[in-house]
């Protein structure tokens, strides 16, 4: 059995600010975070008290859904707090409304590794809207309105609750998670590696997945085109958490950059924003999907 000297040395520890690595304290910190929280030091009581360890829960697994004949995969993106908008490695390319960079903490998700491909809409609408056709390319000229009508669509064929991004879980996504190298673009400082943009694009979009993944294993989200997220446009505050963007507005967010913009409009921080009802040859979509909903 313990002492009650061993528990008011671990219960000390909540009253002092204490940073520590994983290999100082192996299973004491329990989330392996390098801090010790109160989660952390209950479990050390509960161990003292059986000699066992809690077992740890296995984390949600990346899924593939099927509609018809085609499947996408849904990529897990375990949750976690960064640091939204115009950060160090985006240099001077920043603009006004990437500011202040502030701290966000979002639940975990899951996002599409893809963006929802001219066949997935196809199967689910019965029409293809796009500019540059072809099975595996992204599908463009949708608007926001447009975007909604599919998702209603496709969760009722699923039975999921498939819906757009937040800015917030996009953004995220694009850094990497907590995977993230702080990257400039989505997976790379180099955006030739991981985006289609003005620069190689050739004037057209190209199939989806044919760059390099970022730290997630989630394509494109630097150019080929432009993703609706669900968001209204609005200015930026102070740490939040899970944010929904504002009530209302005159434009949702739109990001990534696409094939038709320069390298500036595909990094990890730019936002852009169109009315709801616009559907530009640069605009597409990639699904979310909650993980209650899942």
């Amino acid at each position: 059995m313990f002492s009650f000297l061993s528990v008011l040395l671990l219960l000390s520890m909540l009253a002092v600010p204490f940073q520590a690595t994983a290999d100082d304290f192996e299973r004491g910190d329990v989330d392996l975070d390098g801090n010790v929280s109160i989660k952390d030091v209950t479990c050390l009581i509960d161990y003292l008290l059986s000699n066992q360890w809690p077992e740890e829960q296995p984390k949600p697994e990346n899924t593939d859904y099927t509609v018809g004949n085609v499947t996408f995969t849904m990529i897990y993106v375990e949750g976690g707090m960064f640091t939204m908008g115009a950060t160090a490695e985006q240099g001077s390319d920043y603009s006004s409304d990437e500011q202040p960079a502030h701290r966000v903490t979002l639940s975990s998700y899951f996002i599409c590794s893809t963006e929802v491909t001219q066949e997935l809409w196809l199967e689910v609408m019965g029409t293809n809207p796009s500019n540059f056709v072809g099975i595996n390319l992204p599908v463009e000229r949708v608007s926001w309105i447009d975007c909604q009508e599919f998702i209603s669509r496709l969760n009722a064929l699923t039975g999921k609750n498939f819906r757009l991004p937040t800015e917030a879980e996009w953004e995220y996504a694009a850094r990497g998670g907590n995977n993230s190298q702080g990257y400039k673009y989505s997976g790379s400082n180099t955006v030739g590696n991981i985006a289609w943009y003005l620069s190689n694009a050739s004037s057209k979009t190209h199939p989806v997945a044919t760059k390099a993944p970022n730290e997630l294993g989630i394509y494109d989200m630097s150019g080929n085109v432009c993703e609706w997220c669900q968001d209204w446009k609005g200015p930026y505050g102070s740490a939040e958490t899970n944010p929904q963007g504002p009530s209302s507005g005159s434009g949702r967010i739109c990001r990534g950059g696409s094939w038709y913009y320069s390298a500036t409009f595909c990094r990890v921080s730019d936002r852009n924003s169109y009315l709801e009802t616009s559907n530009f040859n640069t605009q597409g979509l990639r699904l979310a999907l909650s993980l209650e909903s899942k």
